[in-house]
C-alpha cells in the first residue's frame, strides 16, 4: 500500500508555517517567526529552562536553536543566564519584552487552531490528535 503521510505533514507543516506567520504580522506580532515563538512559548510556561530543556520542549536540534536564540536575545526577548553552580550549564529565561507579547500571541495562536480544525468535531479532533501522538512516539524511538 502506497502512503503519503510523511509528505502531507510536512506539506500541512509549511502551509501551518507561512499562515501563522501571516496571522502574526497582520496582528503587530513582528518581533519574532512563527519558530522562535515556539522557544518563547515553551519559555511563557517556563519561565527558565536549560538550553536542553528548550530542545527538548520543542523538537528543535541544539544546532538549529543556538542560531534562534542569538536573534531572541538580540532582539530583547531572551536572556542566557550562567548557572552559579556549574559554569557549563547555561539557562535561557523570558524578559519582559517577550512576556508583552504573550496575550497577542495566544489569541492568533486560538484563530490558527480555529481554521486547522474548521469543520472538524470534537471526536475527529481527538482521534487525529491522537494519531499524530503515536506517530511522534514512533519517530522519538529512533
Amino acid at each position: 500500500m502506497k502512503t503519503h503521510g510523511g509528505f502531507l505533514i510536512s506539506q500541512i507543516g509549511r502551509l501551518q508555517a507561512r499562515v501563522f506567520q501571516k496571522m502574526l504580522r497582520e496582528s503587530g506580532v513582528d518581533a519574532f517567526n512563527g519558530a522562535q515563538g515556539r522557544i518563547l512559548y515553551v519559555l511563557w510556561e517556563n519561565e527558565i529552562l536549560t538550553i536542553t530543556d528548550v530542545s527538548r520542549l520543542t523538537s528543535l536540534s541544539k544546532t538549529a536553536l543556538t542560531s534562534m536564540l542569538d536573534r531572541l536575545e538580540g532582539g530583547g526577548l531572551i536572556k542566557r543566564v550562567p548557572d552559579k553552580q556549574n559554569r557549563r550549564q547555561i539557562f535561557v529565561t523570558i524578559t519582559e519584552k517577550a512576556k508583552s507579547y504573550r496575550d497577542e500571541y495566544e489569541r492568533v495562536s486560538q484563530r490558527m487552531n480555529e481554521l486547522f480544525y474548521k469543520g472538524f468535531d470534537a471526536a475527529e479532533i481527538a482521534e487525529f490528535e491522537e494519531h499524530l501522538k503515536k506517530i511522534i512516539q514512533n519517530l522519538e524511538g529512533q
